[in-house]
């Protein structure tokens, strides 16, 4: 393939309005105003834009931990401008979902890519066992209305409950459900199993969202 054929066919999109996935790794931003992204995330842009972090109560971030989400201290930022948005994260593959009026889906604050300024938010830790054993375990409560996208390594599976998850694993649930914690209860002599952490989530409505991978 010459150079010309390179760059022609490798060239993004154009048209469309809304997040743009570019490939499955890579997600196009049109932006004209205010989008919320992850820290870090940002790739390339076009236009003029600013980014800010966010890292006080004020946008409706609450329970704030530094560096919980982004090793850059600073779960998300907000970005502000006009021009196309590129970003991506570790090479995950990028989800997109649109969350209706009053719509509420909590993602593991790895996980979390972008979303739309309308969308509600809140960053948070759950899970006494998880803070402890784990390190913590922070996660991003976004409501809509708005559009979101998410990283996962891997394609998705997503399940219905009753369900027990490993928390490096889970990547989302639906706001209706709460999970819990438990402990791995069988005695493990010498090489432990791994599975010593484990979220409980039951219900008869809403759903969890694993990869196939651990974080």
């Amino acid at each position: 393939m010459n150079l010309d054929n390179f760059a022609q066919s490798n060239a993004p999109e154009t048209g469309g309005t809304g997040f743009q996935k570019e490939n499955n790794r890579l997600l196009d931003i049109p932006v004209d105003g205010t989008v919320m992204v992850k820290a870090g995330a940002m790739v390339a842009y076009t236009g003029e834009m600013t980014f800010t972090g966010k890292s006080s109560a004020e946008g409706g971030v609450t329970g704030f931990l530094k560096e919980a989400v982004s090793s850059e201290g600073t779960p998300v930022m907000q970005v502000e401008g006009q021009g196309h948005l590129y970003v991506a994260e570790d090479g995950k593959k990028v989800q997109l979902l649109d969350l209706d009026e009053g719509e509420t889906i909590s993602v593991n604050g790895d996980d979390i890519l972008a979303f739309e300024e309308s969308v509600d938010y809140e960053i948070d830790t759950i899970g006494n066992i998880s803070e402890v054993a784990a390190g913590g375990l922070t996660n991003v409560y976004l409501t809509g209305p708005g559009e979101i996208a998410l990283t996962t390594y891997g394609d998705p599976l997503v399940l219905t409950p009753p369900v027990i998850t490993d928390p490096d694993a889970t990547v989302a649930w639906s706001g209706a459900l709460s999970p819990s914690f438990s402990l791995n209860k069988k005695l493990e002599i010498g090489q432990t199993s791994g599975e010593t952490i484990q979220m409980e989530f039951e219900g008869p409505d809403g759903f969890v969202v694993i990869q196939p991978r651990e974080e």
